[in-house]
C-alpha cells in the first residue's frame, strides 16, 4: 500500500481515471465520495486544517502516476465538503477551504472532555495554552487551528461553559472554564 509520508492511502489513489473528473454521474458521486474521505482523513492525521486550491496540496497529485487533479476537480471535492458541513471557503473567490474534520459542535464536546480528564473546570488558560501547551500534547487539540478553536470557545460561552476575555493582544486572550 502507497504511503504519502506516514498516511496510507487507498488503492483508488493509483487508479488514473481518479484524478479526473468522470462525466457519469453514478461514477463521479462515488469518486466525489472516496475523495472527500481521503481529504478529511489526511487532514485529520496530518493535522492540516487549510487547503489552497492553487497550492501543491500532497494528495492532489500522484507523481508515481504522473497524475494531477486539475482545478474544477479539486474545486468540486472541496466544495461537497462544503456542502456537507466539513469544510468552509475562507474567501469569496474559494481560493482557500478551512477543513473541519471535526465538526465545530465536535470540537466543543472534545475541549470539554480536555477540561474535565485533565481537572482543569474552575481553571483560566490562554488561547495559545490550549493550543500548544503541555496539558494539550497528544491531543488533537493541540496545534488546533485558531479560527477552529475560537469558534468552538465562542460556542461552548453561549452555552455558558466557559468566559473568554480579551487581553491586550491575540497572546494574552484566555479562557475561564465553568464547566
Amino acid at each position: 500500500m502507497q504511503t504519502l509520508g506516514e498516511h496510507k492511502l487507498p488503492h483508488f489513489f493509483n487508479y488514473p481515471p481518479y484524478f479526473t473528473l468522470q462525466p457519469v454521474r453514478e461514477t463521479r458521486e462515488k469518486q466525489i465520495q472516496v475523495w472527500k474521505e481521503l481529504i478529511l482523513d489526511y487532514c485529520r492525521t496530518q493535522k492540516v486544517f487549510i487547503i489552497g486550491l492553487e497550492q501543491d496540496f500532497p494528495l492532489f497529485s500522484n507523481p508515481a502516476i504522473e497524475r494531477s487533479l486539475n482545478h474544477e476537480a479539486r474545486e468540486a471535492f472541496l466544495s461537497a465538503l462544503v456542502l456537507d458541513g466539513r469544510a468552509e471557503w475562507m474567501d469569496k473567490s474559494h481560493r482557500q477551504c478551512l477543513i473541519l474534520w471535526h465538526r465545530i459542535k465536535d470540537w466543543a464536546d472534545i475541549i470539554l472532555r480536555f477540561v474535565n480528564e485533565n481537572g482543569l473546570e474552575d481553571s483560566v488558560m490562554t488561547i495559545e495554552e490550549i493550543r500548544s501547551g503541555i496539558e494539550s500534547r497528544g491531543t488533537d487539540i493541540h496545534g488546533m487551528d485558531r479560527t477552529v478553536l475560537m469558534r468552538a470557545l465562542k460556542l461552548l460561552e453561549n452555552k455558558g461553559k466557559l468566559a473568554i476575555f480579551k487581553g491586550t493582544s491575540t497572546d494574552d486572550e484566555g479562557v475561564k472554564f465553568s464547566v
